[in-house]
């Protein structure tokens, strides 16, 4: 499918806010006054401007309201319903804490919770689509979890724990890419199964559907050459992962070196996010001659 990069701000962004404020609440770390308004802020600031991003890949953003209406059918509106109600909880818990100096520990452990529902709404998002194969495997919602708990363990300065879960995060991605990459042949999804045709023998497109460019080979139909995604899931490992785990695990502590650590983490995930959309095969691309 076509990176929209609103889209790709929103999964990084928001998860890895998300994933921090969910330490946050559990008191991890324990910081009081200044110090934890700055940790707060930034886990606000990451999850609601990741929220804010979204939007802009509407077509018309300013109905962006109207995604809470559709929660009993819709993961995108349960995901902005969980999102609005954590930021309020965690809106209470923070201000009882860097305001009051009161430390709410039932309701940080209950904005704790929500965060991991919110970034779990956001993943089935894409869990569901089966037209998707790449997508639709239980897997996803890992993934998803596994990169917010891994890059909030590293911004919330867990550095015995981060290095830990940043090695698993990259094993369990290596595995996801391997076995996602099989995934859309396995499926059975051909263009006989697609047509209904396969009973009357070897079904193949005499031409394209269209003549020109449309929606669905906009948003729908990329196709990235393996050698390229090949170094671009290096340059993520590399990035999210080993850099990171080697100032956090094997060179000595400073902060200026912490805050290399979380942004090259960050940029790793940039681009594995984006391999995670690039590489997904919507079966509309069998129409097109994409398979």
């Amino acid at each position: 499918m076509h990176p929209a990069v609103s889209i790709i701000l929103f999964t990084t962004l928001s998860g890895l806010g998300f994933g921090l404020l969910a330490f946050l609440g559990l008191g991890y770390p324990n910081v009081e006054g200044f110090t934890a308004f700055v940790f707060f802020a930034l886990g606000f600031a990451l999850a609601g401007g990741g929220l804010i991003s979204s939007t802009f890949h509407l077509g018309h953003p300013e109905r962006a309201l109207k995604a809470f209406t559709q929660w009993r059918s819709s993961w995108l509106s349960r995901e902005a319903w969980f999102a609005a109600i954590t930021m309020v909880v965690m809106g209470i818990y923070a201000f009882a804490l860097v305001i009051l100096g009161i430390r709410l520990i039932p309701l940080g452990i209950l904005g704790a919770v929500l965060c991991v529902g919110t970034i779990f709404t956001t993943s089935m998002i894409y869990t569901q689509m089966k037209t998707v194969p790449r997508w639709h495997h239980w897997s996803t919602p890992i993934l998803f979890f596994a990169y917010a708990i891994a890059g909030g363990a590293l911004l919330a300065g867990q550095t015995t724990l981060a290095p830990m879960l940043i090695l698993a995060l990259a094993a369990f991605q290596l595995w996801a890419w391997q076995s996602g990459d099989a995934r859309f042949r396995t499926s059975g999804t051909t263009l006989a199964t697609a047509t209904g045709l396969g009973n009357r023998g070897d079904v193949r497109s005499f031409e394209p559907p269209h003549t020109g460019g449309n929606y669905l080979t906009r948003e729908m139909v990329h196709v990235v050459a393996r050698k390229h995604a090949m170094k671009l899931r290096i340059i993520g490992i590399v990035l999210f992962a080993m850099i990171p785990w080697v100032i956090l695990f094997v060179l000595p502590f400073s902060h200026i070196l912490a805050a290399i650590a979380v942004l090259s983490h960050l940029a790793g995930a940039l681009v594995s996010r984006w391999l995670f959309f690039a590489e997904a095969e919507h079966v509309v691309g069998l129409y097109y001659g994409k398979r």
